[in-house]
């Protein structure tokens, strides 16, 4: 299994961070990583993006597994036959105070394809978690200032 995983501390309440993280019509004006995103936030539902991998984003749909309002959510890839790849990603948001919040981003991969994918696009995918996580911090606390 190969995981990335940030926690940052953000000066927002937890709400606001999960307004950054739900808005997904707003995903290009702060997230490099996710120029693009549409979600049906319920499990089962499809979340469809344009992630940032190479030069031209590429399309993705993954499902929907969990949500917890205001707590986070999670999501996953339909995984390959024979388990040679499945993918899990969640955002989770755990209030700190009544202005601040603690944002945890998680990403795993597994099964035997995960060495290919890695060996192309392992630099491409943590600096674009890098990056979505500090866009996620970024614009809370921006929005929090307001």
């Amino acid at each position: 299994m190969f995981t990335i995983d940030k926690t940052l501390e953000i000066e927002a309440p937890a709400a606001t961070v999960w307004q950054v993280l739900t808005d997904f019509a707003a995903y290009g004006q702060w997230n490099p990583f996710v120029p693009e995103c549409r979600c049906e936030l319920k499990p089962g539902g499809a979340i469809e993006m344009q992630v940032q991998l190479m030069a031209k984003p590429q399309f993705q749909r993954e499902f929907v597994r969990e949500v917890q309002p205001g707590q986070g959510f999670s999501y996953s890839m339909k995984p390959a036959p024979l388990g040679l790849l499945s993918s899990f990603r969640s955002h989770r948001i755990e209030p700190l105070g009544p202005t601040r919040c603690r944002y945890t981003s998680h990403f795993e991969l597994r099964g035997p394809m995960r060495h290919l994918v890695l060996a192309l696009f392992r630099g491409a995918l943590e600096k674009g978690f890098a990056g979505m996580s500090a866009g996620v911090k970024q614009r809370a606390e921006s929005l929090a200032k307001r």
